[in-house]
This record gives structure tokens, sequence and C-alpha cells, in this order.
């Protein structure tokens, strides 16, 4: 599951935990919520990135390989969800994270996934207009409840 056209010097190839602390930076530049003692652990997303229904993907640029990009694509057998979408703030409106999303895409519909979407928090204008850009549609009747083991998760 990679993108391996390379264009414009980008590649998307699959996360390896080496990425772990480059994608802490890049979620938390991104202003997405950060669990690192829950679910964004390392041993968290180690453990994530081992499951049939999970694919976490980075963007890399140049020939180093920095990671400047990623998406989180999971599902559960009846929708596929896209998460984590973050881009280097540099490389914004560039169409990484269109890529990222794409490819995402590509592989929950390969899974079966007939239904995609995402979750955003209220207050994240940016990432709600990405979204409806690629063609999401906001759902103002759908109210989000969760149960948490603790609030670190």
């Amino acid at each position: 599951m990679a993108d391996d056209d390379r264009a414009g010097g980008i590649g998307i190839r699959p996360f390896r935990i080496g990425d772990y602390d480059r994608i802490m930076e890049l979620w938390a530049a991104g202003g997405l919520p950060l669990k690192p003692q829950g679910r964004d652990s390392r041993e968290g997303i180690a453990r994530q990135i081992e499951l049939p229904n999970v694919r976490f993907l980075v963007a890399e640029a140049g020939e180093e390989g920095r990671v400047i990009g990623t998406v989180l694509a999971t599902h559960d057998g009846r929708k596929g969800w896209i998460n984590r979408l973050a881009v280097d703030g540099a490389l914004r409106r560039s169409g990484i994270g269109a890529r990222l999303v794409r490819v995402a895409e590509e592989w929950l519909v390969s899974e079966g996934m007939d239904i995609l979407a995402c979750l955003i928090e209220d207050d994240n204008a940016v990432s709600m207009a990405v979204f409806e850009k690629l063609g999401y549609k906001k759902h103002p009747e759908i109210i989000y409840f969760a149960k948490r083991k603790h609030p670190g998760v």
C-alpha cells in the first residue's frame, strides 16, 4: 500500500515506528489532539499498525525521506475511517493531503468499504474545509459519544 509515483519528489509509504517522533511533531503543529500516554503512545501505535484493519501512511520527500505528512485509515468492517491527516505547515495547499487521503480511500475501498467518514473536532475549520473540498459532506445530525477508560486514551 504505497503511492510509488513520487510525484514532485514525494512518495507515500506505510508508517514505520522510527517515524514516531516526527509524526508527533506534525500532529502537534497541526493542532491535532494528542494522547501520548494513551492511544498515541509509541506502544499504542506500534500495536495499532499490526492490526489488519489499519493502514497508517506517511508522505515523504527527498532522497533522505523526510516525513512531511500522515494519514491513518481504519475500518470496522462496515465503514472506513480517515483520521490523523496532517501535512507539514510549509507544504500545505500543495496536494499532499489530498494524495494521502486518496491512497487511504483506495485501500478502504479495496477492503469493501462503501462508506468513508472522518471525525473532525468542531474548532478545526482547516480540516473541515479540506474534507469538504475532497467531497465529504458534514452530517450535523450526528452526535458523537465516547466512553473512555480514562481521559488519557
